[in-house]
């Protein structure tokens, strides 16, 4: 090991030009970002310059903090026209039903979906133990937000055929202690809409706020509606509607990481905001969960909007609307596939009906064509499926995606279903959560595959070894997590994350 390349603080600086160069090393093992191959965790226009356009945006307000929108005023004119787009795109503003609408830029919609339990909860000071009422579908995030803010969670459950909450359900679980109840727009897992004009009007009943996560659907399904599309009342034109949350680095096509969170007026968001007086420094005022916050994101979103403008997101709606036509049909005629729900948004969701052909072995075969998707786990009766997030990039590629689908199917039935061990799936069967030790969760990682963290150290190229890798073919590791039940299933991915999370030295 020389001093010079010892981990990311060598003794002496190296070269800005090897430095890009190892971080494109680096890059080189992660998934493909454009080009339409990925269905999950990016949002890719296919539009030429548009990264160009962001990234130079980014770096002309990089240091800019965001702390203090006195001292950058810049920040605070560009945060507040992002939030009027997102307000006057979702039912508010001057001429609506929803004049007085106001609104945070935050760094993410799981960071928006906190601020509005937050908002709701401390809106509320009264209650000893306040709740929060979410459909099963509801995203993750709002566990998290529950668990963070100590707020119970009480979620309602999904008809298997439809993918929504009854109505009834969810009236039923309002509780005199609900502060919040919340639906999708759509859901993420299944791209279906909750049905919002009736879940607010019951929490309205019950005088309590209601928040639509429209984080993932929110910048397509008004483009979706002007094109015909029987998109469903879901934003501020609906009565009881309190707060709408939607992401900026999704379908607005900004990079990450830019959400809006928006309150009918600024009366319900006071609650929102943290203010600190009662020390000998600066006075914090914080809308969001961060103090000082960069200038970058925030800049790239507005030279995003700016740039393609209404006629340009609704010519990539038509360009996504049609990916999706065309990605459900090559679906349709694989035998054993099945939609588990028909598009209505932005996703593509399959099954398997037939033993023969598991669907875990599927998206390997597909992720070795070159095509990455994102599996979901069987839940509450919920069968395991595929999860496609179709973006403008991908309608280029739908001609080769039914090929690639038939072929992969093909050898997916040829290898066969991945069996478990039986004693391995008694094993996850029977163990406790708590029973799981990280020694435990490393001799499972290594005896699937899965490379420990930590295991390199130091030296030119430590970060490209890193702190662990996948296999190529990850197919028993998912139908290991899917037979655990998901208390253990979060034990055992808590432990390996934290297996991978170690340093390089």
């Amino acid at each position: 090991m020389t001093e010079e390349g010892a981990g990311a603080l060598p003794v002496e600086g190296v070269p800005a030009e090897r430095v890009l160069a190892e971080i494109r090393a680096l890059r080189a093992a992660d998934r493909p970002t454009h080009g339409g191959r990925l269905f999950a965790y990016v949002y890719d226009p296919g539009v030429a310059g548009l990264d160009e356009l962001a990234r130079a945006a980014y770096a002309e307000s990089a240091h800019v903090n965001g702390l203090d929108p006195t001292a950058f005023p810049s920040l605070l004119a560009m945060e507040n026209a992002l939030v009027g787009a997102a307000a006057r795109l979702l039912g508010g503003g001057p001429g609506t039903s929803a004049p007085d609408v106001v609104g945070s830029v935050t760094g993410g919609g799981t960071e928006s979906l906190i601020l509005a339990v937050k908002a709701a909860r401390d809106a509320r000071p009264d209650l000893a133990e306040p709740r929060l009422v979410v459909p099963a579908s509801g995203h993750a995030a709002f566990a998290k937000a529950a668990h963070y803010l100590r707020v119970a969670l009480d979620t309602v459950p999904v008809d298997p055929v439809t993918l929504r909450p009854a109505v009834a359900d969810v009236a039923a679980a309002i509780r005199p202690e609900t502060v919040l109840v919340a639906c999708s727009a759509p859901a993420y897992a299944h791209g279906v809409v909750d049905p919002v004009a009736e879940i607010a009007a019951v929490a309205a009943a019950a005088g309590v706020r209601c928040h639509v996560d429209a984080c993932f659907g929110g910048w397509t399904l008004p483009w979706l509606r002007r094109l015909g599309e029987p998109v469903p009342a879901f934003d501020f034109a609906v009565d009881g509607v309190t707060s709408i949350s939607v992401d900026l680095h999704k379908y607005a096509y900004a990079p990450k990481g830019v959400s809006v969170l928006l309150h009918r007026d600024a009366a319900l968001r006071a609650p929102q905001y943290f203010g600190y007086a009662d020390w000998p420094g600066y006075t914090m005022v914080n809308p969001v969960i961060a103090s000082t916050r960069s200038g970058g994101p925030i800049a790239a979103a507005y030279a995003t909007l700016r740039h393609l403008g209404e006629a340009g997101y609704l010519r990539l709606a038509a360009l996504t609307r049609a990916a999706v036509s065309g990605l459900a049909d090559a679906v349709r005629v694989v035998d054993g596939l099945r939609l588990l729900a028909e598009p209505e948004s932005t996703v593509v969701c399959f099954t398997s009906d037939d033993p023969g052909l598991d669907l875990f072995v599927l998206v390997d075969e597909l992720t070795a064509r070159g095509w990455h998707t994102q599996p979901q786990l069987a839940y509450a009766g919920l069968p395991a499926s595929v999860h496609l997030t179709v973006t403008a990039a991908v309608a280029p590629r739908v001609v080769e995606f039914g090929p690639a689908l038939a072929d992969a199917a093909t050898a997916a039935r040829a290898a066969g279903p991945v069996a478990l061990p039986p004693e391995l799936r008694a094993l996850v069967g029977s163990l406790a959560p708590e029973a799981l030790t990280p020694e435990l969760v490393a001799g499972l990682a290594a005896g699937m595959g899965l490379a420990p963290a930590g295991a390199a150290a130091g030296g030119p190229g430590t970060a490209e070894r890193g702190g662990g890798a996948a296999p190529d073919r990850m197919a028993a590791i998912h139908t290991l997590l899917d037979a655990a039940p998901a208390g253990l299933r979060e034990r055992l991915l808590l432990e390996f994350v934290g297996l991978l999370q170690r340093p390089t030295w």
